[in-house]
């Protein structure tokens, strides 16, 4: 695929503490590396041999609002180095309720933030603390009118599948979420990542996972519910006022290419994706020694960018248009996987009519489970 990346995703590792769900690339209590971090990744830019002029930017984490109002205008003095947003550019910040405020507000839009998505996950006290998170309801309340009120476009998480959650929990925390107004809706169920304190718990009896028929419910109340409201379910997870879906998100789905800067980064420039080493402190010391600080290196081959295309494809609620998969891949659906297409759709799973394959809603709500017999 020709043509520079025209979305860059930064991620920042720092956080307050570790949630027993997460596994993602993050430190806590570790403030004293922010230093050396912003140091790295001001170097680690330089391999850029001129400057992106960007469409979308996704600060990701860890907690990118962790830095502070002050670090974070810092951050954004060293991005305008060489990455340069074009007008209406989505600039995206993920954040933790409770480090929204108005200094931190003030220096968000001083630097150009147009879309906050607030890691909410519940407005359920009795939730919030089984995923033990460190926030509470109103908290949520409070950062979501403050980043509405300086015009900023908000995307809510809601976690669903907590241990001891119920149906109606979810139904209350759908309700909560709809009368904040946002115009983005991200829905996760939660998935017990081995080797995280939530896995260890379940394995000791501790904690115990809702029946997969409760999980199906909470994911079929929240497409109910939010469609109700006017949200369009346009993925699998997302679901997004008219002109507010995310952009940067549709920017992986279609596999443009794009850059990736921070530990654990992944960039991708059509059909390889290279990841930085996801060691916070391993990744700094690679970069400031002036060493390479990459881990993996995943190059894929034609048919195998055409399976990983035809899986985020069909996670769209939209599906794919058969001939512009063609056009671009090089591959029908069918001379990839004509079998379980057809399984698909003797099982209710997935439709095709008129040049396009998409899942049907009983598709959509076991999608994990297919994706196997495509990759």
């Amino acid at each position: 695929m020709s043509g520079l990346p025209r979305s860059v995703y930064l991620h920042v590792p720092f956080c307050r503490h570790r949630c027993g769900y997460c596994d993602f690339t993050l430190v806590a209590g570790r403030d004293d590396l922010i230093d050396q971090y912003l140091e790295a990744l001001e170097r680690e830019l330089r391999r850029l041999t001129q400057p992106l002029e960007i469409d979308t930017l996704y600060l990701g984490g860890g907690t990118p609002s962790h830095l502070g109002g002050e670090r974070l205008e810092r951050l954004f003095a060293m991005l305008r180095q060489t990455l340069h947003p074009v007008e209406h550019a989505e600039i995206t910040l993920e954040a933790n309720p409770l480090d929204v405020n108005e200094p931190f507000v003030a220096a968000a839009r001083r630097c150009g933030v147009t879309r906050v998505s607030l890691g909410s996950q519940s407005l359920d006290v009795a939730t919030l603390r089984v995923l033990d998170r460190d926030h509470m309801p109103d908290d949520v309340r409070r950062a979501s009118g403050m980043l509405a009120e300086a015009g900023m476009s908000r995307s809510l998480d809601l976690m669903t599948a907590a241990p001891g959650q119920t149906v109606t929990d979810v139904e209350r925390d759908l309700e909560a979420i709809v009368s904040l107004e946002p115009e983005h809706v991200s829905v996760y169920c939660l998935t017990w990542e081995q080797g995280t304190a939530f896995e260890t718990q379940r394995r000791k009896g501790l904690l115990e996972p809702v029946t997969d028929l409760a999980e199906r419910a909470m994911f079929e109340a929240a497409i109910d519910r939010l469609g109700d409201a006017g949200f369009e379910h346009y993925e699998v997870s997302n679901f997004a006022r008219p002109g507010h879906r995310c952009r940067h998100n549709e920017a992986y789905w279609d596999l443009r290419p794009w850059e990736a800067f921070g530990p654990g980064a992944a960039r991708f420039d059509g059909r390889t994706r290279v990841t930085n080493h996801r060691s916070t402190t391993t990744w700094i010391k690679r970069v400031l020694g002036g060493h390479d600080p990459t881990g993996d290196r995943d190059a894929m081959s034609a048919e195998e960018a055409a399976r990983e295309r035809l899986v985020v494809g069909l996670r769209r609620r939209a599906g794919i248009t058969v001939a512009d998969f063609e056009t671009v891949s090089g591959f029908t659906p069918r001379q990839l996987a004509a079998k379980s297409i057809d399984r698909w759709i003797a099982d209710g799973l997935a439709v095709e009519e008129e040049g396009r394959l998409w899942l049907t809603r009983d598709g959509l709500l076991v999608s994990d489970s297919l994706w196997a017999d495509v990759l």
